[in-house]
């Protein structure tokens, strides 16, 4: 084809932009004649940030070609999409076509806010995603860029740009598009490696490198010998979920409150697919967010490395981090030991501003004084189970236990869905107050009744499970 026209998706921040005038200067300096236009995004999941390219190649650039500003549904030969849902995007808006495109996508997942927000799992399903994108198109190479570009330690558009060359989707040449790289004189070793990385991958050349699941925490510490041997009494089902539970709340308090986790999963021993759910919901509820949590996880050693992995600064290239934290009277309070924190809730209340007032910070973490603050606070993990929240988060795991332990004589599949009720309950601030609220709602419309014999519906864990889901469901 005389002129290639190529459509670039991608998230903000992730380089499009560069992306793009990497093409027109390769393409420039080979003598071809080429246009780009780009139509930025709102933000980096809320508006798509497009990219629109036009590169004649040698004899049509010889003839003065015209140049369209904008892409025409149906009319796309290539479209490159940094993540999977921005090319299943650009296929619903007829850029992507059976009849003539071909499509490169990554397939890692950069999850929407909407996704981000659902009290459950809010994620697309990527098999659905994966099959409407190879459905969409001509021809397609789908691979996980993302992931070799983090075992390269190279940003996402330089590894796009080797697969672009690669696959000889463009006229123009490999050895101009390494000299584009050059010219740019900005981190040009590491765009050079993920350039050859994506041509080794579009070529067809065995990609070496593991790569790196982008993961902030450090591995959780091995299970103590007393604590194993527990595990193992425990019916196979649920041995691994207890194990990862155990090694969580060893890292979050202490063996002895690990040893807890186990105890209290010792009546369910007896109903392997109900104790298996009960240890999975157990260690999270047991493991609550709260201050000394958050500066818990802000200060593993392996965050900085990370975070300076996902923004793309090299290891002798200095970089600033900021936190933002904005705590407030509930959270204060509970900290506090318990007659205090309860004195400090009714204070605020009776003034109104229990909800409103708040302190925001600004802390630079990548700083010995900013870190150190965190660091600090994180040692206060001693303190916890003298903390007003620690005394009520326990009182309220010990009344889950208790329910469903009264649910078990309703029915087991009745007791599996009344422990899934822990899924409505995380996070913290405002969003654990509102989970705890829809809780206690559910369990004395729903729970108590069928428990009580007061109402007897004819299929209670269905209907239980159907409440459930849609609650998870509701952005509200």
């Amino acid at each position: 084809m005389a002129t290639t026209r190529l459509l670039i998706a991608a998230l903000g921040g992730e380089g499009g932009g560069v992306l793009t005038n990497w093409l027109v200067s390769a393409a420039a300096a080979q003598g071809l004649k080429a246009q780009a236009t780009s139509v930025p995004g709102v933000a980096q999941r809320t508006g798509a940030t497009t990219y629109y390219l036009e590169i004649a190649d040698a004899d049509e650039s010889a003839r003065e070609p015209i140049f369209a500003l904008m892409p025409v549904a149906g009319d796309v030969d290539v479209v490159v999409a940094s993540e999977l849902l921005e090319a299943v995007r650009m296929a619903e808006r007829g850029f992507v076509v059976p009849e003539r495109t071909f499509l490169l996508a990554s397939t890692h997942r950069v999850l929407t806010m909407h996704e981000r927000i659902a009290r459950g799992d809010g994620a697309r399903d990527a098999s659905s995603l994966l099959e409407a994108a190879e459905h969409a198109s001509r021809a397609r190479f789908l691979a996980d860029f993302a992931a070799l570009a983090n075992a390269k330690g190279a940003p996402l558009n330089a590894v796009l740009l080797g697969a672009i060359s690669g696959l000889n989707l463009t006229p123009i040449s490999a050895s101009s598009l390494r000299q584009a790289i050059q010219a740019g004189g900005i981190a040009v070793a590491r765009n050079l490696a993920g350039f050859d990385a994506g041509f080794a991958a579009g070529a067809g050349i065995d990609v070496s490198g593991r790569p790196q699941n982008g993961d902030t925490t450090t591995p959780p510490p091995p299970v103590l010998a007393s604590l194993e041997a527990r595990i193992r009494c425990l019916p196979e089902e649920a041995r691994e979920i207890a194990r990862i539970g155990v090694a969580r709340l060893v890292d979050y308090q202490s063996e002895a409150y690990a040893a807890l986790y186990l105890d209290r999963l010792a009546p369910f021993a007896d109903d392997p697919a109900l104790l298996r759910e009960m240890a999975r919901h157990l260690a999270v509820r047991m493991s609550f967010e709260d201050i000394i949590r958050v500066a818990q996880l802000k200060t593993r050693a392996s965050r900085l490395e990370a975070v300076r992995q996902e923004i793309g600064v090299g290891a002798d290239e200095p970089f600033e981090l900021v936190d933002f934290f904005k705590p407030g009277i509930p959270e204060i309070s509970d900290m506090l030991p318990p007659s205090l924190g309860r004195w400090l809730r009714s204070w605020a209340k009776r003034r109104g501003i229990l909800e409103t007032a708040h302190f925001g910070m600004k802390v630079k973490t990548n700083t010995i004084l900013g870190f150190g603050r965190i660091w600090l606070l994180a040692k206060l993990r001693r303190w916890r189970p003298r903390s007003l929240r620690f005394g009520e988060e326990q009182q309220a795991i010990e009344a889950w236990l208790s329910l469903v332990t009264e649910a078990r004589g309703v029915s087991s599949a009745f007791a599996l869905q009344t422990a899934d009720l822990a899924r409505l309950v995380k996070g913290y601030g405002d969003t654990y107050r509102r989970g705890q609220e829809t809780y206690e709602r559910l369990v004395s419309d729903m729970v108590r009744p069928v428990i009580e014999k007061k109402t007897s519906p004819e299929d209670p864990e269905a209907q239980l499970k159907g409440a459930i889901a849609g609650i998870l469901a509701s952005p509200a």
